[in-house]
């Protein structure tokens, strides 16, 4: 007589499918409405990035190519507030926000700061944080240049202390120059003579460095 082999997992098994269809028999209802929403979620949203979103970002950057040719031409007037016949960075952000690309923050507060508006300088400012190293330190110099603007020195060399951070290379220099010349003036001689010893030694071959020496003996001379 044959004997029945038995599978030691098979009533588990057999609870198991029993009742994952019993889970499915009692929410069938919901999970098809769960269905149906993420599905309608997905189509809105590509409707709306390529019906809404996609032109409105084309439109941003047609209406920026304008304007940062008088940014380049240092129109900065013209390039924040446009003359009725083109936007500028100040019209496309209230109409665009970022769809025009992240920069219209940094060109703006450029903008703001050349025509002597510091306050509205480091607003736009301190809004942009795109990712490009070389103008992410450019725009935080900007930055540390409208605090000196505001009088808040100590804020100022913060931001070119970062400025020299974010970029590390020939431009760091320049932001350290004016890191240390800032600390002069809040009367830090001590952190001022370091960011000026740091150009010396970790930038030798920038434009500040040819000079640095006499910035640093000025130092000196101050402390006998």
């Amino acid at each position: 007589m044959s004997k029945e082999t038995k599978n030691p997992n098979a009533e588990a098994v057999a609870e198991a499918v029993s009742k994952t269809e019993l889970f499915f028999k009692e929410n069938s209802k919901p999970l098809v409405v769960s269905v149906v929403v993420i599905i309608l979620l997905a189509l809105g949203f590509f409707l709306w990035h390529k019906f809404a979103y996609e032109p409105q970002r084309e439109e941003a950057q047609e209406q920026m190519f304008p304007a940062e040719m008088n940014f380049r031409n240092m129109e900065y007037e013209l390039a924040l507030n446009g003359d009725g016949n083109v936007l500028g960075f100040a019209q496309i952000i209230d109409e665009y926000g970022a769809k025009g690309g992240k920069s219209v923050y940094f060109y703006a507060g450029v903008c703001e700061l050349q025509l002597g508006n510091y306050e509205s300088a480091v607003s736009y400012l301190k809004k942009y944080n795109g990712k490009d190293r070389i103008l992410a330190g450019r725009a935080l110099s900007c930055l540390g240049d409208a605090y000196v603007g505001l009088a808040d020195y100590a804020q100022a060399v913060e931001c070119f202390v970062k400025a020299a951070k974010v970029s590390d290379d020939l431009f760091s220099a320049g932001y350290l120059l004016k890191a240390g010349v800032t600390c002069e003036e809040l009367g830090d001689n001590a952190k001022a003579l370091s960011y000026y010893q740091q150009i010396k030694d970790d930038y030798p071959n920038s434009m500040e460095a040819y000079d640095i020496d006499k910035y640093i003996s000025r130092i000196e001379a101050k402390a006998e």
